[in-house]
């Protein structure tokens, strides 16, 4: 970055980085100790959509490399597609073994990557429960490289609980690079995975 982006405020875009899941398998320990949140089990990977014959080799190897755990008792991973036309992508794993579904999202995202689909990638989440039925998600920001809560009021349409999301951030502020940029803390509404 040069004196002239200086000047006009111009800043170095965050490199990702894809190994920043791996920090999620104790952020999770902080999660239900700090927070009585559990996992899940799901998490998903969303990319804009993309055709052709590259792409469909790219989800034949997903499936091959994911579908390999349905002998461990995880089902088959899933694609579906949103109201906004982005790719969802997701995976499963027994609640108690979050370590697996992290591995698998990275492998995804790698894949994705890889193959030179990196500019698709949006997110990846890992979906989370408190005792009373609440949801939360962990999402990874692919092009900020960092993450941030999204934790949508449960029975209710489209609001979310800003209280509990600003209390996660300050708990996992130690195990993740958490956003600071509130306005980047998207609505993920309907997510597979949450």
């Amino acid at each position: 970055m040069g004196l002239f982006d200086a000047i006009l405020g111009r800043r170095k875009p965050v490199t990702p980085d894809l190994d920043q899941l791996f920090a999620v398998p104790s952020a999770a320990i902080t999660l239900q100790a700090g927070g009585g949140f559990t996992p899940t089990g799901a998490g998903s990977v969303c990319f804009a959509s993309v055709e052709g014959g590259a792409f469909a080799r790219v989800r034949d190897e997903v499936h091959q490399l994911l579908d390999a755990d349905v002998d461990q008792g995880s089902p088959p991973v899933e694609f579906s597609q949103d109201d906004y036309g982005y790719t969802w992508l997701l995976a499963r794993h027994p609640a108690d073994r979050p370590a697996d579904l992290v591995n698998d999202l990275h492998a995804v995202n790698t894949l994705l990557k890889d193959a030179g689909f990196g500019p698709q990638l949006l997110c990846s989440l890992v979906g989370f429960r408190d005792p009373e039925g609440q949801p939360l998600a962990l999402v990874y920001l692919y092009k900020r490289g960092t993450f941030y809560p999204f934790a949508p009021l449960a029975g209710a349409k489209e609001r979310r609980d800003n209280g509990l999301e600003l209390r996660v951030r300050a708990l996992l502020a130690d195990d993740l690079r958490v956003e600071n940029d509130l306005s980047r803390w998207f609505p993920v509404w309907g997510a597979p995975g949450l």
